[in-house]
């Protein structure tokens, strides 16, 4: 009962094909494929970043003055 066999994933495959059609499938394909690339892309240019902006923004934080109450 807990197997997936070709045949369920055949059976899977048309019932999505009869419901949405191939050119929706088409579409939400290259949508995700287009999605995925620019998360990668994303990942990578954050991993690139040396945080300057962050250490930055920690230092100008440190020299605020402080009100005193």
């Amino acid at each position: 009962m807990g197997e997936i066999s070709v045949t369920k994933l055949l059976v899977v495959v048309v019932l999505f094909v009869l419901v949405f059609g191939t050119k929706k499938l088409g579409s939400l394909g290259a949508d995700l494929g287009t999605a995925l690339k620019g998360f990668k892309k994303a990942m990578n240019d954050v991993h690139a970043d040396t945080d300057a902006d962050f250490t930055a923004e920690k230092k100008t934080a440190e020299n605020k003055p402080h009100d005193q109450a």
